[in-house]
């Protein structure tokens, strides 16, 4: 039994032996990382920090530039709402004043077309109508006279249509 326990603590003492040179090995491999990225961490810090410092800089520079701009924006934004109120107001009362324009000259026109009305319905029965009646009398007349003066004529063999002075086209006014 001796030797088994000989065999055993050897065992575990090449086993632990092992581990540390593992954990050496991976000590050595992060320190060497480590020293890289301290080094690449420099490297940034030596070429950001110039630029940064630059953009502040600016940032103090152009705050006060900035803030005008900014005022300017809202005095103008401001304006521009006023005149737009004030456009709005101006197109409303001009689209009013069309509209009672349009009606009034609808209205003015459905006068005028009445009064046409009227008046042709005044001429008709003032002036053509008398003149048709008037017309009527005299075609009567000149039949009557033609029948009375022309009972020679029907013995001729003379036609009524021939005997007719003045056409019944001309007669229309």
């Amino acid at each position: 039994m001796d030797d088994k326990l000989t065999i055993f603590i050897a065992l575990t003492a090449i086993a632990i032996l092992l581990q540390a040179g593992v954990l050496l090995a991976m000590y050595i491999a992060i320190r060497k990382s480590s020293q890289r990225m301290e080094a690449l961490a420099t490297e940034v810090k030596g070429k950001i920090m110039p630029s940064l410092d630059q953009v502040g800089q600016m940032l103090t520079e152009m705050r006060p530039k900035l803030n005008v701009i900014v005022d300017n924006l809202q005095d103008a934004t401001t304006v521009m709402r006023s005149e737009l109120k004030r456009v709005d107001a101006t197109v409303n009362d001009v689209v009013d004043r069309a509209r009672l324009q349009v009606i009034r000259a609808d209205e003015l026109l459905s006068r005028t077309l009445d009064k046409v009305e009227h008046t042709s319905d005044m001429v008709q029965k003032t002036v053509v109508s008398p003149v048709r009646h008037i017309s009527g009398l005299m075609q009567g007349i000149s039949v009557g006279l033609e029948f009375l003066f022309s009972k020679r004529g029907r013995r001729n063999g003379g036609s009524r249509e021939d005997r007719r002075p003045v056409p019944q086209d001309e007669m229309f006014i």
